[in-house]
């Protein structure tokens, strides 16, 4: 079992790479790693060290992926923050390589472009991954806003999360789970990550805890990924996901740390 991920790496913290490929390794999955960035920690400190990853290098370490042949053994693909458009380029292009050189394999695309409101990617990146990373993805994992800001709707209550899921898929077909979701029927006190597959939604909720450690989604991700790699359904990987995060936020909000106590991993009820 392998999943390649291709995200962000830092040194201090637990976000892209740093988050996921630590889960999917205690979820007894092999992960071919290739970092987009190398850096000290995420941006919300406040000083920040390193630097998005040159093209070039990037390019080079996609190559080897391919030249020791992991793509064929490979179950599950990942692609999450992507650093600069020309690495979002040379991403997709490696992406399609991938998909039609391995037809088994199930493409999962994190967009990471923003929150809260924000969009806090370069300019081109986002045009990549709505017009070449989605229409080849099996999955994807946006927050709300990203949700809406992809499919150009706004998304208030589950008829409108289905719209934007459908407008997302337009004419192929592409499962979304849409996560930190709070929607006009969600419960007082309450987060949803929603999984929409085939236009039926199944819903996942869990208390808000008054944390926001980053690197949540990736470590969301990370974990479905695992799950899809050992062959376990869709919905069934959602929800033993978002058990496990759920988890690591209550065992963090008891250490009162602000980066996430991912160490054990916990165990979710299978």
């Amino acid at each position: 079992m392998l999943v390649i991920s291709i995200q962000s790496q830092v040194v201090h913290g637990h976000v892209g790479n740093s988050a996921a490929a630590y889960a999917m390794q205690a979820e007894g999955v092999n992960v071919a790693a290739v970092p987009t960035t190398l850096l000290s920690n995420h941006p919300r400190y406040p000083t920040l060290r390193g630097r998005v990853l040159e093209t070039e290098l990037v390019s080079d370490l996609l190559r080897g992926v391919e030249e020791r042949d992991l793509v064929d053994e490979a179950a599950v693909l990942v692609t999450g923050y992507l650093g600069s458009p020309s690495n979002a380029a040379v991403i997709a292009d490696f992406v399609e390589r991938a998909l039609t050189r391995n037809s088994k394999l199930v493409y999962l695309c994190d967009p990471v472009i923003g929150d809260d409101g924000r969009v806090y990617v370069a300019d081109g990146i986002l045009d990549v991954v709505r017009h070449r990373l989605l229409p080849a993805a099996n999955l994807t994992t946006p927050n709300q806003f990203e949700l809406g800001l992809l499919a150009g709707l706004d998304i208030a209550d589950a008829q409108g999360l289905r719209a934007a899921c459908a407008a997302l898929a337009g004419t192929g077909r592409i499962d979304v789970v849409a996560t930190g979701c709070t929607l006009t029927d969600t419960a007082e006190g309450q987060v949803e990550t929603i999984l929409c597959a085939g236009g039926q939604l199944s819903r996942f909720a869990t208390p808000r805890l008054p944390i926001r450690p980053s690197g949540t989604g990736d470590l969301l991700t990370g974990l479905i990924a695992a799950h899809l790699a050992k062959g376990t359904a869709t919905e069934a990987a959602v929800r033993l996901a978002v058990e496990t995060i759920y988890a690591v936020l209550v065992r963090t909000q008891e250490a009162g740390t602000a980066e996430m106590r991912l160490v054990p991993l916990p165990t979710p009820r299978r």
